[in-house]
């Protein structure tokens, strides 16, 4: 287990696993590091899905996270799949299809059907039944258990603790259609620089005054974004000549102060203070824009089913990872309730681009099929 793991390190290594555990993003960063700038842009790492700023203790952990794995043997390093982050979705889904698997889209489950402490299948919004022996969740807790679940059929502790867990998103998205490339003060004329990754962090203090903003419940007047253009790698998203930029935004609270309105109300507002902070580096921005979509954390939820917009389906915070991801006592993918299983980022290790958690839930469930404990899956 974690324990005899951490036992097992050397305590050089124990050390530092405690350090990453309880400090935050920017003093673990100044352990190493000297220039406020790079180290500014090593922590935006450590608060990205989480309402904490790089000053709060546990950042240190998030920006592990982020910096864990690797592409090709190229430790730490992110990707940009030609076609979009669609094309992954579209890439597993051949590989699944191709193994016999079915797949059914405008098929919303409304309900996972139960018979005394076991799940029997799932009712579809349009009323069609399907019978499954196994159930795999890979929605949040609160879309599994609180809004599939007949309510009353679950044990009244751990609904407790399902109801106690930690969404709070705090981030958005503003997707631009430019007429041209953008030209950075900075470093003017195309090149391989606008293949990477561009991050509005220039400072240590400046994300912190980000943070503050998101503490009192109202979206950065002044964000940490950071912006891809993927056109870069794969021009067939955009026609000839023209680029698509997409920013990852930082921080757009999804429970706003009531002075601030909804996020309906605040959508333009919140596209402007992002487009805003751009231009004090890329002047050109105003004029190349095209099209403008603003992704609110409102519409992760309403459009993805994610409570709160939280793009990890659950902060990554410590009282929830591990063997607490995502209630203590149900964190190896089984649930109270025989024959459903949680597969989703609300489970070990949590969020992003990796299919760690569903490959992990797969690898336990066909363990106990193996050993004939439970019937076919769907």
């Amino acid at each position: 287990g974690l324990a005899k793991s951490f036992k097992d390190l050397p305590r050089r290594l124990q050390t530092t696993f405690v350090q990453l555990m309880s400090m935050s993003a920017a003093d673990f960063l100044d352990q190493w590091f000297e220039t406020d700038p790079l180290k500014a842009t090593m922590a935006a790492s450590g608060i990205i899905g989480t309402y904490l700023g790089v000053r709060s203790p546990g950042t240190a952990y998030v920006l592990l996270h982020h910096y864990m794995g690797e592409i090709d043997g190229a430790f730490r390093s992110w990707g940009i799949p030609r076609g979009g982050t669609g094309a992954i979705s579209n890439a597993i889904a051949s590989a699944a299809t191709a193994a016999g698997v079915e797949i059914r889209t405008e098929a919303a489950v409304a309900r996972i059907r139960l018979r005394g402490d076991r799940a029997t299948g799932v009712t579809l919004e349009n009323g069609e039944e399907i019978e499954a022996g196994t159930v795999l969740s890979s929605a949040d807790p609160n879309q599994t258990f609180l809004r599939m679940i007949d309510p009353g059929a679950l044990d009244p502790t751990f609904e407790a603790e399902v109801r106690r867990y930690k969404y709070r998103g705090s981030s958005g998205k503003v997707n631009l259609a430019l007429d041209g490339a953008p030209e950075i003060a900075s470093l003017p004329g195309e090149g391989e620089h606008l293949r990477g990754a561009i991050s509005f962090s220039p400072s240590i203090d400046y994300m912190e005054r980000a943070y503050d903003d998101a503490k009192y419940g109202r979206f950065s007047r002044r964000p940490y974004i950071d912006i891809v253009l993927p056109t870069y790698v794969d021009p067939s998203m955009a026609p000839p000549g023209k680029h698509v930029m997409s920013c990852f935004v930082q921080y757009a609270p999804y429970h706003l102060a009531e002075d601030e309105g909804t996020w309906d109300d605040q959508r333009d507002a919140f596209g402007d203070a992002v487009v805003d902070t751009i231009a004090e580096r890329i002047p050109n921005i105003r004029e190349l824009i095209l099209h403008r979509q603003v992704v609110t954390p409102l519409d992760l939820e309403r459009e993805w089913s994610l409570t709160e917009g939280n793009i990890f389906q659950g902060e990554l915070t410590l009282e929830q990872l591990f063997f607490n991801r995502p209630t203590p006592g149900w964190a190896r993918y089984r649930t109270p309730i025989r024959g459903l299983w949680m597969c989703g980022s609300a489970t070990h290790p949590g969020g992003g681009i990796m299919g760690a958690p569903g490959r992990i839930a797969a690898l336990e469930l066909i363990a106990e099929r193996r050993a004939g404990l439970f019937g076919r899956a769907a």
